[in-house]
């Protein structure tokens, strides 16, 4: 079974991180990876869900731990 590929709009709904926020990470480099489903500026962009869920446990901060 192939793994669910997620528009900005769709991880915004089950996540809420805002599309304009996804954008600002993948030109700063910093989010979560992503697919680029057309060539271009305009391209495509959409996202696979385990590369939400590694993206974001990669986020989490342990509370007790050394200072963030």
């Amino acid at each position: 079974m192939a793994e669910q590929l997620m528009t900005p709009r769709q991880v915004q709904a089950e996540y809420g991180i805002a599309p304009q926020t996804l954008a600002n990470y993948r030109w700063q480099g910093i989010g979560p990876a992503y697919v680029k489903t057309t060539p271009g500026r305009g391209g495509r962009i959409k996202y696979r869900r385990s590369a939400i869920e590694a993206w974001l446990d990669a986020q989490t901060v342990q509370v007790g731990g050394a200072a963030a």
